[in-house]
């Protein structure tokens, strides 16, 4: 049975979306079998940083619903162990079926190897509803004060929920705005509570790669690419100490 793993941040701009398409990717050129799903309704920009943008796709709602069926979600071009399920476009998170949901979700479960939820930044209903069903919940942050403050309120909110498998990666690193603002990542893990997953760099091929419609491990090896792939290397490796 596969894990579910949900991609969380306390609030926007921490790019969140891009650490999940990036580890996602490292993954499916590992072999494995990855569903991404954008839960993001409203805001989806999880098939820009998937280099998907410009394929059609289902949403996780066209599929609970019963009007298609879990193996016609969208094949990524270059990865064919990646699948993908958009956020709908016309449905508030109010609206949203969480037991349907959640049906999906342990279907999927048995087909993949992971499936990733991105969840909308924030710590609204999409929040705790990709938690609540995650085995797994990496929580993604910048190193800017009010990011890793909402972290830390974010983390305060899973452990209320139970949740343990909370892991911290801090995106965007600057090493020279760190020497300036005197902070280390151990300042932002204290802050967090949490331990810590990865350390992804400040770099430009992030957005370069969306601009031309190419996930970010398509471009380069370098950077951000490379901290993604060792991220995925560290879920390979917790996924199989519990399997034993």
């Amino acid at each position: 049975m596969g894990e579910l793993i949900a991609f969380l941040s306390g609030k926007g701009g921490t790019g969140k979306t891009s650490v999940c398409a990036g580890v996602a990717t490292a993954l499916a050129g590992d072999g494995e079998k990855v569903l991404c799903i954008d839960c993001d309704i409203g805001l989806r920009n999880l098939d820009i940083a998937l280099g998907m943008s410009e394929l059609a796709a289902l949403s996780f709602e066209d599929v609970y619903r019963g009007d298609y069926t879990l193996d016609m979600a969208a094949a990524h071009p270059q990865y064919p162990t990646l699948r993908f399920l958009t956020a709908p476009m016309q449905l508030s998170s109010e609206e949203l079926d969480g037991e349907a949901f959640g049906e999906l979700l342990r279907e999927a479960r048995l087909f993949y190897d992971y499936v990733f939820l991105d969840a909308p930044a924030g710590i609204e209903r999409g929040f705790h509803l990709a938690a609540c069903h995650a085995d797994r919940v990496v929580l993604v942050t910048g190193s800017d004060p009010a990011s890793v403050r909402d972290a830390g309120r974010a983390a305060e909110l899973l452990e209320q929920m139970g949740k343990r498998n909370v892991r911290l990666v801090v995106n965007r690193i600057d090493p020279k705005m760190f020497k300036k603002m005197r902070l280390t990542v151990d300042d932002i893990m204290d802050e967090a509570g949490l331990p810590l997953l990865g350390l992804v760099p400040e770099d430009r091929n992030v957005v370069l790669a969306a601009a031309f419609k190419k996930p970010l491990l398509k471009k380069t090896k370098k950077g951000a690419a490379a901290a993604c792939g060792r991220i995925a290397k560290r879920l390979q490796g917790f996924r199989r100490r519990v399997q034993l």
